[in-house]
């Protein structure tokens, strides 16, 4: 019996082995029986799944955790980092007091809450008389909740007249964002997790599902298990512990996909597995800009300093997509990707077949991405083509990173170019529809599109913005391209951040606000299946540190936009969310009201009458849909109600390895460590685990450079370096010519590394692929 084999058929092993356990834990491992504990319910605060999690609290402070057997997402499992939730709160160095950059520029002083706001609200209105709008820009968060996001749209877009508002999760979910909206003209999925115990086939798209998404990869596994026939493959550029449990993996070149998937929709339509019915009542045909030379990458090491390219569609048909795809013949497609013919007929033939239901998973891999929006694209096509959308085990499904990607950056919309519940700033009926909502005149709204995240920074580099507002996020690790992006003190510019902890972002701050985290505070997520959540306030944060949105709202109504915030200071919570929840009513959004997010475990939106919807655009499931059977996108007004099957091509990444930097360097996550690490590295036993990033490499390439394990190496790119010790026989399994590295450790900033190419519609940054040299230390 070989390793997969045995963790597949060992039922409790299978979890446990990612981390996944039902236990209770307790903050430094006091015994759960010595203490009073009142419990209460919360989605974890880390990624995008969203598990239930019932929070234990003792003598005013979080004392233990568990899974929340209610939950209908992790039913009572939690991963290692969801275990360790009590201790990233209680970090030894947690953020209490505001402070202020000293005069001579070396330190911080504390300063009190009211002069904090003063300063805040001085400056920002100082900027905006002397420069304008566009000199303003407030940068979130994925892990905003819905009312910090909500409060910083409005106060940005509807106090302040810019529109330079963006989130993180530009980082990482806008090329999903933007292969839903140019394919169905409405973001977010139509699956739900339901699909892990229905589907036979599971396909995952550049995806280490085990390690970035535990437990929903062990939901795969616990079907798989009860299941035999039930399949995983892998399709990745490096072997991770995903590729452990996958029936079939696929490795390929980095970014080949693009030319995998189009082979597949060759094999499709030469085999005739298109389902003909369904596409003529379901689907029309689209195709955009293909040349090269006027899409480009983006990069800053092009001199761009904004990048204006957009994408123009005009109408297509079956036919050209035909003649196109003659191109993508299997042969071809292994030249240009390595994997195999018989592997790229396999995976057509298991995507055509009709009798077996298939859930397409990606993230990172295909997000972040040169061409991520045409990635995601064409894997949306792929189930297009097939029927197998909208149904119950047959859906294209993309995984989230953090807690509130989907509900409050994507839902809520701040986003440089949006307003709530897919409404967009270019819209002159969606400025109406806002303005009336929010109480504005006629015309407040400035429609012209903020800067993206990347630009934004750029921006600011340059000085073009003049004053920034950072909260929940940690650009100066996640950013790339880092070296961009040094700050001297007193340079003119005016930068706050709030956070929970120091970071490299608070160290080029001039301002820096104490926040509160998680249960400190009352709060909403949305999480990937459409689910919103809410949460009562549990415990007081430390010190003087004040919740996010407060902290906006605050500044806002110093700035003399206090109409926009009109509710009491006791009980605001509550009436923010049934304003914002009218954006959502009536098209397809409907959120549910408070009392009922208060009295469930999350409910799945559009939520009629109080019943959620588990499958959108699908008869019998969703009440918008009024056939019989079959699917209606009703959402896609533009395209007659259907949903557009986009022709896109492959193209070659923005930087490829040569002579000079041999070896693709490729980052990500780890199964220990959440994003850049400032609240799991605070967690002693996640710290113990994983301490310090590393660079994962081949054993010959290894020994063709004289590397041992552990010896440091440095990494270097066009860009800058990186010293890391080096990872040989670990987890992963690197392919001869690829290294990898995690992105976690502030000490080791891999994003001094790492191209700012990106795509070219989302904007969305490529962290997967750039050309890098390997030196012994």
């Amino acid at each position: 019996m070989d390793r997969r084999e045995f963790l597949l058929t060992s039922g409790a092993l299978t979890a446990a082995s990612l981390g996944c356990e039902r236990k209770t834990a307790t903050a430094n491992n006091l015994p759960i029986v010595d203490l009073d504990v009142d419990w209460n319910k919360a989605p974890c605060r880390y990624c995008g799944v969203g598990c239930g999690v019932e929070v234990g609290v003792a003598d005013g402070k979080v004392v233990a955790v568990r899974g929340d057997e209610k939950s209908p997402v992790n039913r009572g499992l939690l991963c290692a980092k969801g275990y360790h939730l009590p201790g990233m709160m209680y970090g030894q160095d947690r953020l209490t007091k505001p402070l202020r950059r000293k005069a001579d520029g070396k330190g911080f002083e504390p300063i009190s809450w009211d002069e904090a706001l003063d300063l805040i609200a001085s400056k920002f209105s100082e900027t905006l008389k002397e420069h304008g709008p566009e000199a303003v820009a407030m940068y979130g968060s994925g892990q905003w909740t819905v009312f910090d996001g909500y409060a910083a749209t409005k106060w940005v877009k509807g106090g302040m007249r810019s529109n330079n508002l963006d989130p993180n999760a530009r980082l990482c979910m806008a090329s999903a964002v933007m292969g839903f909206v140019t394919q169905f003209q409405s973001d977010e999925p139509m699956g739900c997790y339901d699909d892990f115990e229905i589907a036979d086939d599971f396909v995952l798209w550049g995806n280490n599902m085990a390690e970035c998404h535990p437990i929903l990869f062990s939901r795969i596994l616990e079907h798989k298990r009860k299941n035999p026939h039930v399949r995983i493959i892998d399709i990745a550029t490096r072997r991770t512990l995903t590729s452990d449990y996958a029936d079939l993996y696929v490795e390929m070149r980095p970014n080949s996909d693009l030319a995998i998937a189009n082979g597949i929709l060759h094999l499709l339509v030469k085999n005739g597995k298109v389902n003909t019915a369904f596409v003529e009542e379901n689907v029309v045909f689209r195709r955009g800009i293909e040349d090269l030379e006027k899409i480009g990458y983006g990069c800053y090491d092009d001199q761009v300093e904004h990048y204006k390219f957009k994408d123009k569609g005009r109408e297509s048909s079956l036919e050209e997509l035909e003649e196109f795809l003659n191109d993508y013949t299997p042969e071809k497609v292994s030249e240009i990707s390595g994997v195999p013919a018989a592997q790229i007929e396999a995976l057509a033939k298991l995507y055509g077949d009709t009798q077996r239901g298939t859930v397409s998973l990606w993230c990172m891999g295909v997000n972040q991405h040169v061409r991520g929006t045409w990635m995601n694209n064409l894997i949306n096509d792929i189930h297009l083509i097939t029927g197998k959308i909208s149904r119950p085990g047959n859906n294209p499904f993309s995984l989230t990173g953090q807690p509130s990607a989907c509900g409050t950056a994507r839902e809520v919309g701040t986003l440089s170019n949006r307003l709530p519940a897919d409404r967009v700033v270019m819209k002159p009926e969606h400025r109406a529809e806002t303005e009336a909502i929010w109480g504005l005149e006629p015309g407040t709204i400035n429609p012209k599109p903020g800067y993206h995240a990347v630009d934004m920074f750029r921006a600011l580099s340059r000085g073009d913005i003049k004053a920034m507002w950072i909260q929940v996020t940690n650009p100066w690790v996640s950013l790339p391209n880092l070296e961009r992006f040094e700050r001297e003190p007193n340079d003119g510019k005016f930068i706050v951040v709030s956070d929970i902890y120091p970071t490299p972002t608070t160290a080029v701050a001039d301002l820096i606000l104490p926040s509160a985290v998680w249960v400190e505070r009352e709060g909403i997520f949305g999480n990937t299946e459409r689910r919103t959540q809410q949460w009562e306030k549990m415990v007081d944060p430390p010190g003087e540190a004040k919740e996010d949105a407060w902290q906006i709202m605050e500044v806002a109504k110093r700035m003399g936009y206090e109409k926009l915030f009109p509710w009491p200071e006791e009980n605001w919570h509550q009436e923010m969310y049934e304003e914002y929840r009218k954006f959502t009513i009536g098209n397809g959004k409907d959120l549910a009201t408070y009392e009922q997010l208060q009295a469930a475990r999350g409910l799945r939106w559009p939520v009629i009458d109080g019943k959620e919807t588990r499958y959108r655009y699908a008869a019998g499931h969703d009440p918008y849909v009024k056939k019989k059977e079959g699917v209606h996108f009703y959402r896609a007004k533009g395209y007659g109600e259907k949903a557009a099957f986009w022709i896109r091509p492959y193209q070659p990444a923005a930087e490829e390895p040569n002579e000079e930097y041999p070896f693709w360097l490729t980052t990500g996550r780890v199964l220990e460590h959440w994003h850049t690490g400032s609240m799991t590295r605070r967690v002693k036993q996640l710290h113990q685990a994983v301490p310090e990033a590393f660079v994962e490499l081949n054993p010959a390439d290894a020994q063709q450079l004289g590397i041992e394990q552990g010896d440091k190496v440095r990494v270097v790119s066009r860009r800058g370096e990186v010293v890391l010790p080096a990872r040989i026989y670990g987890k992963g399994s690197m392919p001869l010519g690829r290294v990898f590295v995690p992105f976690f450790d502030e000490a080791k900033l891999i994003n001094r590394v790492t191209l700012d190419a990106m795509d070219n519609i989302s904007k969305e940054p490529d962290y997967k692929k750039c050309a890098v040299r390997l030196e012994k230390v």
